[in-house]
């Protein structure tokens, strides 16, 4: 017997929860997009078979009610799209997941999915005979088309002297024909019964990855107010509180005593990993699993005159297509808001009509900022909102956030790893382990100058050819974009190449470009004298958010995957001894493991495939001090064994120790380049 992927008792009760509205939007398309490809290239039928475990994945890991909503959804946008025939086809596959679903849900393995195989794969394509027999017409007019193709490929072979096989053809067609229903019953009775086995093997393999990933909103609670208590974050008092996450056994925050005062700067710092997030969840309004949180009224989270969060990834919180719309997203219809004076607080002045997606990083954290202000909030909480910023947009938004309290009196509660930030705080809380510590400033060391280095090749071996390179996205469009500009750049081998520049100057289009991944406008990139598109792999690439690159469970499985098959574990232990982490990571799984460590990982990866040249796209972006010391040193050692190293950073501090040529993007233009 498996274990239910949802405890059935615990299950939710009520309307649908924002989470479960999400999942569904989510999972709808994924059964639409295959059943329309199938619908459109019928050489593609076998995804019929993987089309039933999106919603098999929803009904495994929610309830009825979600799953009902999701067969609507899907089923509606299935027939605005491809019309009626393929929306019958997707409402099948939506029953067909949603029973593979409910009998893993409840824990029901292999032998009872095979039982409610044998039982409803009869009534589904009992469902398809039956619309067909009310259906006249179009029945009269598909049967038609079948036997007039059938007689058209009998008389061909009758044509070609093969009289009997024709005989054969039209034989099959009248049989088809007079005896239709059986046709249509028996092959969907067994399409069906395979259907609804592959996907319980396949949903079973999509759970497995899943089982560390719950399905929960942990700021859920935050948006549970009594309907009459009105918002009133402030002032707040906390004592004793601690928190473990549901399913868990550690305690992430411990023995939590703070207060928060109205019209005051706050910043919160630590280790990653040491509860930071999780206190700015209990500060939002989450129930802390011990302790008290004492307020005036509900923290009102999203709520005008509640609590507003800004997190980490503008992109995230992005739902208009418009910046103005984007500004008042979700807000009722009668609310008054002064769009041009909130967009000029936080320096978009002017940028009402832009897309969201034309927006800078930095633009992009000052138009949450803004929309964070639209609501009128006591509380704002800002969890690492500089962390993929530029230096200027760094400094720009601090300035924003330091001056809310002394204008409006609003609370700003800021986490922050970096010395600068926190100084600008009236007070600083330091976590460490889930506990509140006292703060000794060189914990956060002050930031350096960014490093002199030369700009122009020192003289080496060339390895690395970047030559006239340009690239637009979405090139001939209304919305086309063009990143960069003619590139010319050489990288020599040994070289460690430090790219700079302002957020949307192009930086990320050309690490991608460079590892071969993105195929320029014009121009090439040469790797030894080959095209680095046509040899993906001899250039590295680390992504900016090291989680996203990150696909398998275990750490030893990770670099294994990544490395190749000549990868074992005694490569495994050697690349993880390259980047100082003990060899008995290999077994621990990837979402145990903290940002520095993640990092770190994925460097290991990236070396045990032996790239030629290593590209590392904002490595030390969210990491506390140790770890962004513990990323330093890895990449210094690696440079002084002789790794080619390319990085694209905000962070310029102490990265003399990597790099020894620095270049930089100004709006697609590189400076300092060959």
């Amino acid at each position: 017997m498996i274990s239910p992927a949802v405890d059935v008792r615990s299950a939710p009760t009520g309307p649908l929860r924002p989470i479960e509205i999400a999942s569904i939007a989510i999972f709808s398309g994924l059964t639409v997009v295959p059943a329309v490809i199938v619908a459109v290239v019928p050489m593609a039928a076998a995804l019929g078979f993987a089309a039933p475990v999106p919603i098999a994945l929803l009904a495994a890991r929610t309830r009825l009610r979600a799953v009902i909503a999701a067969f609507v959804t899907t089923v509606a946008v299935t027939f605005a799209v491809a019309g009626l025939g393929t929306a019958f086809a997707v409402a099948a596959t939506a029953v067909v997941g949603g029973i593979v679903g409910e009998v893993r849900r409840r824990g029901g393995g292999a032998a009872v999915l095979t039982l409610a195989a044998l039982i409803t794969s009869p009534l589904i394509a009992g469902i398809s005979v039956a619309l067909m027999w009310v259906l006249v017409p179009l029945r009269r007019l598909a049967l038609e088309v079948f036997d007039n193709i059938l007689t058209g490929l009998a008389k061909t072979v009758r044509v070609l002297g093969l009289d009997g096989v024709g005989d054969a053809i039209e034989s099959f067609s009248g049989n088809v024909v007079d005896h239709w229903w059986l046709w249509i019953w028996i092959p969907g009775t067994v399409g069906t019964f395979l259907t609804i086995l592959v996907a319980g093997w396949m949903l079973g393999k999509v759970l497995d990855r899943l089982a560390d990933v719950r399905l929960d909103d942990t700021l859920e609670a935050a948006h549970t107010t009594v309907a009459d208590e009105q918002p009133a974050p402030l002032p707040m008092r906390a004592v004793g509180v601690g928190y473990r996450y549901p399913g868990t056994t550690r305690d992430v925050l411990t023995g939590i005593d703070l207060e928060l005062h109205p019209g005051e700067f706050v910043a919160v710092v630590g280790a990653n990993g040491s509860g930071k997030s999780t206190l700015a969840k209990i500060l939002s309004g989450v129930d802390p699993t011990i302790g008290v949180v004492d307020r005036p009224g509900s923290p009102g989270l999203g709520r005008a005159g509640g609590t507003a969060l800004v997190l980490q990834r503008p992109e995230a919180q992005m739902l208009g297509s418009r910046v103005a719309d984007d500004l008042v997203w979700g807000l009722p219809d009668d609310t008054a808001v002064d769009i041009d004076g909130l967009l000029a607080e936080v320096g978009l002045a002017g940028l009402g009509d832009r897309d969201t997606s034309d927006l800078s990083g930095g633009q992009q954290q000052r138009l949450a900022v803004a929309a964070a202000l639209a609501r009128g909030p006591r509380l704002v909480i800002a969890d690492e909102v500089t962390s993929m910023v530029d230096p200027q947009g760094r400094h720009d938004l601090i300035s924003i956030l330091a001056e809310l309290p002394r204008r409006h009196g609003i609370t700003v509660v800021l986490i922050t790893h970096r010395d600068s930030e926190a100084r600008a705080a009236d007070r600083i809380i330091h976590l460490t382990d889930g506990r509140v510590v006292d703060h000794h400033p060189e914990w956060m060391r002050p930031e350096s100058a960014a490093p002199a280095l030369a700009s122009a090749p020192i003289g080496g071996q060339p390895l690395l050819a970047v030559d006239g390179v340009a690239h637009t996205y979405l090139q001939g469009s209304p919305w086309e974009v063009t990143a960069l500009h003619s590139v010319n750049l050489r990288v020599d081998r040994g070289d460690g190449m430090l790219i700079v520049g302002g957020n949307g100057s192009g930086k990320s289009t050309l690490a991608w470009i460079l590892a071969g991944l993105t195929e320029p406008t014009s121009g090439q990139v040469l790797l030894g004298g080959e095209s680095v598109a046509d040899n993906v792999g001899r250039v590295g690439l680390g992504f900016q958010h090291a989680r996203l690159q990150l696909q398998k469970v275990s750490v030893g499985d990770e670099i294994m995957a990544v490395g190749g098959e000549k990868v074992g574990t005694t490569e495994v232990g050697r690349v993880l001894d390259l980047v100082s982490l003990p060899r008995e990571f290999a077994a621990k799984r990837v979402d145990s493991l903290s940002g520095g460590q993640m990092r770190r990982v994925v460097l290991a990866s990236l070396i045990a495939s032996e790239p030629e040249v290593l590209v590392l796209d904002e490595p030390l972006a969210g990491l506390d001090p140790q770890a962004r010391e513990e990323v330093l040193t890895v990449l210094a050692s690696l440079r002084d064994h002789g790794a080619t190293i390319v990085i694209i950073s905000h962070d310029l501090e102490s990265l003399d120790r990597v790099c020894n040529r620095r270049v930089e993007l100004v709006a697609g233009v590189l400076e300092g380049g060959v």
